[in-house]
């Protein structure tokens, strides 16, 4: 009796372990299944429309979890509708992978912007409690990929303007971007921020290298 209970209990912690393990993404496999994404986000996930954020080097974990939550109806994206509505965890993994192998391409910062956006990207602001984007983000704005934290450098500075705004939105209204987690780590971030200072941080993590 025993035998069987201690087999049973090993066979319930493998099952367990294998649903815990994290989908692998195949970058070779993920080339042809993005070809249809290219047509937005470019062939190599360099967008050239600041609407359609670069997904090149944006962080393989994040990007898998952004689809998921697009396609399972956690981050609505009018434009995405229908795009990965019939793709797998496998195939969205390996579009990720794809993505992430690829470089991305550089911005400029606005000059003018400068001095406020990395004021509050490198300390953030202390007396309304906003982190600094560079705990999560890192001070270059490669992110943390481990993390699930997205690269910010060189992304369009509109596209990550109107994210924070989204977020911002989030934080009283579901209409706007929820799917930060339950801490509201960036709906609580953006909620205290102006939109000068969106545009400034930014301008800032576009121009980062």
């Amino acid at each position: 009796m025993m035998r069987i209970i201690a087999t049973a209990a090993l066979v319930l912690a493998m099952a367990t372990a294998q649903a815990a393990d994290p989908v692998q993404g195949d970058a070779a496999a993920g080339e042809a299944k993005a070809v249809t994404c290219g047509a937005c986000h470019g062939a190599d996930g360099n967008s050239v429309v600041p609407n359609f954020p670069k997904l090149a080097g944006l962080g393989e974990k994040y990007l898998l979890k952004q689809m998921q939550d697009i396609r399972d109806g956690r981050r609505p994206v009018a434009a995405m509708a229908g795009q990965v509505d019939n793709m797998s965890d496998q195939d969205l993994a390996d579009i990720a992978a794809f993505y992430d192998s690829k470089v991305r391409s550089t911005e400029m910062a606005d000059a003018d912007l400068l001095e406020l956006g990395r004021k509050v990207y490198m300390s953030g602001i202390m007396e309304r409690k906003v982190a600094a984007c560079s705990g999560c983000h890192s001070p270059t704005g490669k992110g943390n990929g481990p993390g699930g934290f997205p690269g910010l450098a060189g992304q369009h500075a509109d596209y990550i303007a109107a994210q924070l705004k989204m977020f911002r939105k989030g934080y009283e209204d579901p209409a706007g971007r929820t799917n930060d987690g339950d801490t509201k780590i960036m709906r609580t971030t953006a909620f205290e921020l102006s939109d000068l200072e969106i545009e400034a941080v930014a301008s800032y993590a576009a121009g980062l290298r």
